[in-house]
């Protein structure tokens, strides 16, 4: 399993990259994931690192497919893996309906049926060896739809091809987990538990083909104050299992509940909910922060990395919450 890390919370300034790059290189992380979701776009900063890094891979987890056309994604996946030496691995993810509609404007419309059309085009884009014609439910190429002027026509790539380039999946649910198992290469998965991911994951996964990589990305809060630690990372896990949806249809929640935590779940959901954002802080349980998240001194957080170094991952994706710790992190894992 190799170690990687997530830019969410760095700075994008040009010397803040340059130095992240820098310092995940020298430290042995084996990648660096960048994220979007109404701000900074999530494959600019790719950009930058491939300019200023040498070997250390690039990767957007996640990338949104609303955001853009099968077609543009194809077209930056292309120019990114020229700029990087074909160091891009593409993850993808359809958000959901607050973002695709409330900041893109765009319906948030059969998920599924999008993302199989998104990535049968894209892969397509990316061999660059024919013209790309694909008739979808969701997407077609050339559009042919309500609207469309009859001009249309087929086109391939007038880029060199990269049908090597790994595509993984955003996936938490049981649906969309078989489809990435199906479609992609891996899949990119969050509040991933080492202690109960077969009770979520473990039959569709048993199904994987070899090389299937599996990389949740990991919350990471180091300290010596174990409980200013875990407190750092609970509002996290409330706000996801108690506010990212709808009371009837939360991915998150429906995730930790299939873990066995049902009660727990429910009660956070309901306080925040409710508007009391600190009770449902509150309810998040230490089992559950330390199942979720690695938090504490080193010898605590060496401890729950050996469990995760026990699963199917092919990759651990950490996002610490301070700078300090990126070192830190590497060094530990490169004891066990």
């Amino acid at each position: 399993m190799e170690l990687g890390l997530s830019m969410i919370g760095r700075g994008l300034g040009p010397d803040d990259l340059r130095q992240l790059g820098t310092r995940a290189e020298a430290a042995g992380y084996s990648s660096l994931w960048t994220a979007e979701a109404w701000g900074a776009d999530a494959f600019t900063p790719l950009a930058f690192l491939a300019a200023t890094t040498s070997t250390i891979k690039l990767g957007t987890a996640i990338a949104q497919i609303w955001a853009r056309t099968p077609g543009a994604t194809a077209m930056t996946a292309l120019t990114l893996q020229q700029l990087s030496g074909g160091r891009l691995q593409l993850g993808l993810g359809v958000s959901g309906p607050q973002v695709v509609e409330g900041w893109h404007g765009v319906a948030f419309q059969r998920p599924l049926a999008a993302t199989r059309d998104y990535i049968a085009i894209l892969r397509s884009a990316l061999a660059a060896d024919a013209k790309v014609i694909h008739e979808g439910e969701v997407y077609s190429v050339p559009y042919a739809g309500p609207g469309a002027s009859g001009l249309g026509r087929p086109l391939r790539s007038t880029q060199p091809g990269a049908p090597d380039t790994p595509i993984l999946v955003a996936a938490m649910g049981p649906r969309n987990t078989a489809l990435a198992v199906e479609i992609a290469d891996g899949m990119l998965p969050y509040l991933w538990s080492p202690v109960h991911w077969r009770e979520a994951w473990g039959d569709t996964l048993a199904q994987a083909p070899d090389g299937f990589q599996v990389s949740p990305t990991v919350v990471a809060a180091l300290g010596d104050d174990l409980a200013a630690c875990r407190n750092q990372v609970r509002p996290r896990i409330a706000m996801h299992v108690g506010g990212m949806g709808s009371r009837d249809q939360n991915f998150y929640k429906a995730l930790v509940e299939r873990y066995g935590y049902e009660e727990e779940a429910a009660i956070i959901q309901d306080l925040f909910l409710s508007g009391d954002r600190g009770g449902a802080v509150a309810a998040v349980s230490d089992q559950l922060v330390d199942e979720l998240a690695l938090v504490g001194p080193a010898a605590h957080v060496a401890d729950q990395l050996a469990a995760w170094r026990e699963g199917p991952l092919a990759t651990l994706i950490v996002e610490p919450t301070t700078g300090g710790a990126i070192e830190q992190i590497a060094e530990i894992w490169s004891t066990l």
